[in-house]
């Protein structure tokens, strides 16, 4: 058995292993209860101090990020970028580093390009915590996501997941796609034809790009669909990602309009699922466009409880990034 997850950062999903992630799940999973305590707090992180680094907008990523620190008793600092040097042209090795002579235990960033984390963790002696990089990742919404899948389905091996929308620019689809197939389900992506390319499952690949297509090995546990109906026809889990327009530099579609008649999730369309489907969307939804109000408020919806548990996933990874032992089960 491989050891579980007990390292420095975490960049990704796509560098963990089956039992590295189930690590993460089984210790979120005991930290959940604390949310639901009268004093919602627990000594784990006492003395610690996690910095919260955002150069992009976010409202539940960070402030979940931010109760996870302190409801683990550590000191939580939020920095944004219009208040911070980068907006007098500091450079961003520059910002890490002078952020890491304070001698913070964890990091957590944000960015809009890709490889941000990354490049923080080649110069910090803190802990880096990837909270989404441009279209690459966004390993711990994979890791919420995956324990709202867990929680009320009781396992992920075996499921039939149908992702639909924005493929090409979602950093949740990539390490959604990640995680799950690495957890056994099957994955099935539609959407715009512009939005999810052919040769989609080849490019998550690492390193991959679309030039190198060729040599590279598909996952036998993804399907490219040619239409939402498909991808959603026997799905336990249907997952809707949001228009990712602030990452398009072109019309990918004509219209919103159109867009929500031929692509947005309706209880038409979800009626081909299984009649036990649960529907989930990482946030901020554009209701009436990829999907209906009336599905996300049904009680097939578990956007919700995708936020609640996304503090306790939060917490498992700040508590075994700084040092912490994981939960075996």
């Amino acid at each position: 058995m491989e050891k579980p997850f007990r390292r420095r950062d975490l960049l990704g999903i796509r560098d963990l292993t089956a039992d590295q992630i189930v690590g993460i799940l089984d210790t979120a999973e005991n930290f959940s209860e604390i949310s639901t305590r009268e004093v919602k707090k627990v000594p784990a992180l006492r003395g610690k101090t996690v910095i919260n680094l955002f150069f992009e907008a976010s409202t539940r990523t960070r402030t979940s990020f931010e109760l996870a620190a302190k409801r683990l008793s550590a000191d939580a600092v939020n920095i944004s970028v219009s208040s911070s040097s980068v907006s007098k042209g500091e450079t961003l090795i520059d910002t890490a580093m002078n952020l890491d002579a304070m001698a913070p235990d964890c990091i957590v960033v944000r960015h809009a390009s890709a490889g941000v984390p990354h490049q923080l963790a080649k110069v910090s002696r803190a802990a880096i915590v990837n909270a989404g990089d441009g279209a690459n990742e966004h390993p711990t919404q994979a890791l919420l996501d995956a324990m709202t899948i867990r929680e009320h389905k009781k396992q992920i091996d075996g499921l039939e997941v149908a992702i639909i929308g924005d493929i090409l620019h979602s950093r949740v689809a990539r390490s959604n796609i990640h995680l799950l197939t690495k957890l056994g389900a099957k994955i099935r992506v539609a959407g715009p034809g512009t939005l999810v390319p052919n040769d989609f499952q080849y490019l998550i690949e690492s390193g991959v790009t679309s030039e190198n297509t060729q040599s590279a090995i598909s996952n036998p546990q993804l399907e490219v669909c040619p239409s939402v109906e498909d991808a959603i026809a026997g799905a336990d889990v249907v997952m809707i990602l949001r228009i990712q327009r602030e990452r398009q530099d072109s019309a990918y579609f004509p219209t919103l309009r159109e867009y929500s008649v031929h692509y947005g999730l309706t209880n038409d369309r979800l009626d081909m699922a299984k009649k036990d489907a649960i529907v989930l969307h990482p946030g901020p939804m554009n209701r009436g466009i990829e999907i209906a109000s009336e599905v996300a408020d049904s009680s097939r919806s578990l956007i919700l409880d995708q936020v609640k548990y996304g503090v306790a996933v939060r917490m498992a990874v700040l508590y075994l990034a700084t040092g912490g032992s994981p939960t075996n089960g």
